[in-house]
């Protein structure tokens, strides 16, 4: 224990010694000329003879200065690109058009199997770009497409836990061609679709290509692989926009939703039909500000929570699927590499997964010059027990210098009708501050964070806890570079912090976390592209300095290969003081003695590259659990025999041999899509394990009538395993949802 202390200490004077040094580093300025594209407004004519086909056959495009040159990021640093890009921006009073032409020397060789919406491109081609519409450097729009003119997007926000969100969902439109040349794109996005500022004639922008078969990353500018697509710090510039607007800025958004549902679990269960409407409207108070109504709100389309088998004593959180709560997650995201959650929107409208009718919801999202700011407020409907409640969430956030910013949290949870009861509302306040600088020792990027967070008592008679129990803090600096990459990290959660609107894995504890890894490329191997170590270590005490839980994880290497395969090797120590006996199984079969455990863990895992036709992955992992050994294998296929169908199956079993006892558990899933077009997508989700001993199913068919407007057609079945081994219906749904948006 001596020896844990002396490190503790060490690691924290490691850490103060650093962020003092941080703090000098983040006055630092970096003055570096940017790359600039110009965009060039359409006449009249031109827009008439504009045809929308992903040619590029019109003469007005020849007229466009282009932008290439582009740069690769892997798999050599600093190389050309080996095949080259062009792209040309044009506008009009209501539209942005891009127009790409992506060269290629094996055209036969284009890998184009995805069509779907909204899927993330990992086994094609793509053509990625953003637009850092503020010219901030902190937060950009992320779209990107496929040689099919599938269109995925969503927003880029910087700092610790920043990167790529996907839940934006904007309405635009592209259109591809693959021809000798290799392949072209002419993409159209309304300004209605975007907040910009109006003022300002100039936006940030990067685009990225990926060649899949070389496994080839090229960008027009930040092609370090300390930068890259998602750092609107190293982005250029896209001048000459004038004279655009987003129009009235009016947006209604009308649904309809015919529910067809039964209960097989209720005696003499009836077919139930409740036909519904609800209403969405949005509106630009500014170019940069849009506030939002929802009414009667429903989330049937929204995909399935993907089944997991929870071993540990703490509860897992599953990731929020409803497009209204989505949408600005980047403005309300807290502290995101700092494992807080004062505002978890999962909390409002479920309870245990299952859904609460949601009456109105009210919304403002943008900027407001140096500040970006999110308000909702929204009320649930009665449910059985569940009362009438009333939530609350601002977010506001300020932007410091060049890539820093000061954030504050506000949340409230109001129960109606609470007689008797002496539950008041609970409110939650936090701040949180990210300081960042790409210039650290010259062109290095260093971050810092720091958040603090507390909340009220939940009853009028609770004077049991002090506002130390109910709060939670941090602080996290992060060094992420290479081939160099580290971090040091030091939080406390209160014993009793339980924001109402949020999100608390474990509490009660005292948690330091260093790391450090090296992940040199070897640019002269032509069967290695990268080679990365590491290790990691995590010592949490409970408040009063005992020892409860110790992780020590050796990345003995992660091999990314230059045909795209991967593999990967770690192995870890484990301690856990066990304060309380545990049922492992949560149903009393099994239960683990309080006590001390000390375990060695190994795992070994490897995929094939996904831009085969049949991929795979497995990982198996072997080591001490508690007071006995499990064995975890997971392993998954990734069939795409025709462009559009995709096959996924995947399993996890895991087998547990303890002197209390013995158990396995296993989980299978199965994804079957088939997309016609890159409007009309069919999905088949199957899910089973053997702990609930329940087969769900999930077809969901999504019609894209125009760009903004959808089809939705939903049908759930869950059946249970009964006492003579045979599955019975437990309920089916059925559900038709169709929206229609208006802009004015």
């Amino acid at each position: 224990m001596k020896a844990f202390k002396m490190i503790s200490a060490f690691l924290l004077l490691l850490f103060f010694s650093l962020f003092t040094q941080t703090v000098m580093a983040f006055q630092i300025v970096e003055d570096s000329e940017s790359k600039v594209i110009q965009s060039i407004r359409m006449n009249a004519q031109e827009q008439s003879d504009f045809k929308f086909d992903g040619k590029l056959d019109e003469s007005f495009w020849n007229s466009i200065p282009a932008a290439s040159g582009f740069t690769q990021q892997a798999p050599i640093e600093g190389a050309a690109a080996t095949e080259k890009t062009e792209v040309r921006i044009a506008f009009d009073d209501k539209n942005l058009y891009i127009g790409v032409i992506l060269f290629d020397s094996e055209p036969d060789q284009i890998k184009a199997f995805q069509k779907r919406r909204d899927q993330r491109i990992t086994a094609d081609e793509r053509f990625v770009w953003i637009f850092d519409t503020f010219n901030d450097q902190r937060n950009a729009y992320f779209m990107e497409i496929n040689p099919n003119g599938m269109r995925t997007d969503g927003l880029v926000s910087t700092g610790q836990g920043g990167g790529i969100n996907l839940s934006w969902d904007g309405i635009w439109d592209a259109q591809t061609y693959i021809g000798e040349f290799g392949w072209s794109a002419e993409i159209k996005i309304p300004f209605s679709s975007l907040n910009f500022d109006e003022n300002s004639q100039q936006w940030g922008v990067n685009f990225m290509r990926v060649i899949r078969r070389k496994n080839e990353t090229v960008l027009w500018t930040g092609h370090r692989r300390n930068q890259g697509i998602s750092r609107p710090q190293n982005a250029g510039v896209l001048s000459g926009l004038t004279g655009v607007s987003q129009g009235l800025g009016l947006e209604v958004v009308p649904f309809g939703i015919l529910p067809v549902s039964k209960d097989a679990t209720v005696s003499q269960s009836e077919v139930e039909i409740n036909p519904d409407a609800g209403l969405d409207i949005n509106y630009s108070i500014t170019p940069s500000l849009k506030a939002s109504l929802t009414f009667n709100t429903d989330f049937a389309e929204a995909e399935v929570d993907q089944r997991q088998v929870n071993l540990t004593r703490f509860a897992i959180a599953f990731p929020e699927r409803r497009d209204f709560f989505l949408e600005g997650a980047n403005i309300y995201s807290f502290a995101p590499s700092s494992g807080i959650n004062p505002y978890f929107s999962r909390r409002i409208g479920l309870d245990q997964g299952n859904p609460i009718p949601i009456t109105f919801g009210a919304r403002l999202l943008g900027n407001v010059g140096s500040n970006n700011l999110a308000l909702m407020h929204v009320q649930t409907g009665e449910s059985g027990a569940t009362p009438v409640e009333n939530f609350t969430v601002a977010r506001a956030k300020r932007n410091i210098g060049q890539e820093s910013t000061f954030g504050l949290i506000y949340t409230r949870r109001a129960t109606v009708d609470t007689v008797g009861s002496d539950m008041q509302d609970r409110h939650t306040l936090g701040a949180d501050l990210e300081l960042a600088t790409s210039s650290f020792l010259g062109d290095k990027n260093l971050q810092f964070q720091a958040f603090y967070v507390f909340h009220n008592p939940s009853t009028v008679s609770d004077d049991s806890t002090t506002i130390s129990d109910r709060s939670s803090r941090g602080i996290r600096l992060n060094f992420p570079n290479r081939p160099w990459f580290g971090h040091v990290s030091y939080r406390e959660f209160g014993d009793a912090f339980d924001p109402a609107v949020g999100f608390a894995r474990r509490v009660g504890f005292r948690r330091l976390q260093p790391s450090i890894g090296y992940a040199p490329q070897f640019a002269n191997s032509k069967v290695i592209d990268q080679v990365e170590w590491g290790i990691r270590f995590e010592h949490l005490m409970d408040l009063d300095f005992t020892l409860l839980t110790q992780d020590l994880v050796f990345n003995l290497g992660e091999v990314q290969f230059s045909s795209g395969e991967e593999i990967a090797l770690n192995v870890g120590r484990n301690y856990e003081l066990l304060e309380q006996p545990f049922d492992i199984k949560r149903d009393g079969s099994i239960i683990i003695p309080a006590g001390d455990y000390t375990n060695w863990v190994a795992e070994v895992g490897a995929e094939t590259a996904e831009f085969r036709k049949i991929s795979a992955g497995f990982e198996v992992e072997y080591g001490g659990f508690w007071s006995g050994t499990y064995t975890e294998i997971e392993g998954g296929l990734r069939l795409r025999p025709i462009p559009g169908i995709e096959l996924t199956p995947s399993f996890e079993r895991t087998m547990v041999r303890l002197p209390e006892g013995d158990f396995n558990t296993n989980l299978f899933l199965f994804e079957g899509i088939w997309d016609l077009s890159t409007e009309l997508f069919l999905t088949l989700n199957v899910q089973y394990d053997n702990l609930s001993n329940e087969v769900g199913m999930n077809n969901r068919l999504r019609w894209i009538i125009t760009p903004g407007s959808d089809l939705f057609l939903v049908y759930n079945h869950n059946w249970e395993e009964n006492p003579l081994g045979r599955y019975e219906t437990i309920n089916q749904a059925g559900i038709m949802k169709v929206s229609y948006t208006y802009r004015f």
